[in-house]
């Protein structure tokens, strides 16, 4: 068992906090909205502090799911910011979708940094089946692993500081493509008048198979878009990985019009939805 803290209670730090509670650990949570961290303690135990200071104090361990990069800032480095409590053998973990040049910065601040951005939404916290992107040294790595275990199906230490972050980056690209392939495919089948059952059986097995088809399809075609992962912050995650093409000069055409289209659904009122809420600017046949 570690004395571990974590900041940052929103739908996918609350589970993830949970689990590590569940796995024995003995966690000090932190959240700026102090009514959410007591009722987070009064559910799973441990205790609420005060400050990212007072959590990190004595921990093995901090874990991050804040908002964004100021928000990190203000936790790791702000007036009551963790890293000045923290033990210098205290690993700091960042689940935050955040710029690589951030993640960087934390590492330059402290030895064991780790940018540990996931994969599977709130339902992947919520089963501790996350898939996590590790950035940082062998060293932060090896001692964030044990504890990340708790609620993650894969872990992959993919390089340096912020290497997690721009395999996110990586990922967030695809899942736009994807969508935006599905929802056209979705709309051109209603247009043929298909049966859209069928029609998945059909494709679903074969080299059109993706996650979001198998698990999107149907809900896309019933108009559900209660999923968890809000196109506000698709949009914030595909504004990142746009600025770091920026700076790593590569060409983005596809990602830069599917981000264009994501801000038509938010025009619409639909930045709350997840993100195959999508295929809503597509007209049904």
């Amino acid at each position: 068992m570690a004395k571990v803290a974590f900041l940052g209670l929103g739908v996918m730090g609350a589970p993830m906090a949970g689990h590590l509670a569940k796995a024995g650990h003995d966690v000090t949570v932190f959240n700026r909205t102090r009514a959410k961290a007591e009722a987070w303690v009064a559910a799973n135990g441990g205790r609420a502090a005060a400050s990212p200071a007072e959590a990190g104090e004595g921990a093995a361990a901090v874990f991050a799911c804040v908002g964004n990069d100021d928000d990190l800032r203000q936790v790791t480095l702000g007036e009551q910011g963790c890293f000045a409590a923290m033990a210098e053998d205290a690993v700091f973990v960042d689940h935050t979708t955040v710029s690589a040049a951030i993640a960087r910065e934390m590492a330059g601040e402290r030895a064991l940094v780790v940018d540990a951005p996931v994969s599977g939404g709130q339902a992947g916290a919520e089963a501790g089946k996350l898939s996590v992107m590790c950035g940082g040294s062998d060293a932060a790595v090896a001692a964030a692993r044990p504890l990340m275990e708790a609620y993650s199906a894969r872990i992959v230490h993919v390089g340096a500081a912020g290497a997690g972050q721009t395999t996110k980056m990586v990922n967030q690209i695809c899942i736009a493509g994807v969508l935006q392939g599905v929802s056209e495919a979705l709309r051109f089948a209603q247009a043929s008048n298909l049966d859209l059952d069928k029609v998945l059986e059909a494709i679903s097995g074969g080299a059109a198979q993706s996650w979001q088809m198998v698990n999107r399809w149907s809900t896309m075609a019933k108009d559900e878009f209660d999923f968890g992962f809000a196109i506000d912050w698709m949009r914030k995650d595909l504004g990142l990985t746009l600025d770091e093409a920026k700076r790593n000069g590569a060409l983005l055409p596809m990602t830069a019009l599917v981000d264009q289209f994501y801000a038509e659904v938010q025009k619409a009122g639909g930045g709350r939805k997840d993100t195959s809420a999508l295929v809503t600017r597509l007209p049904k046949g």
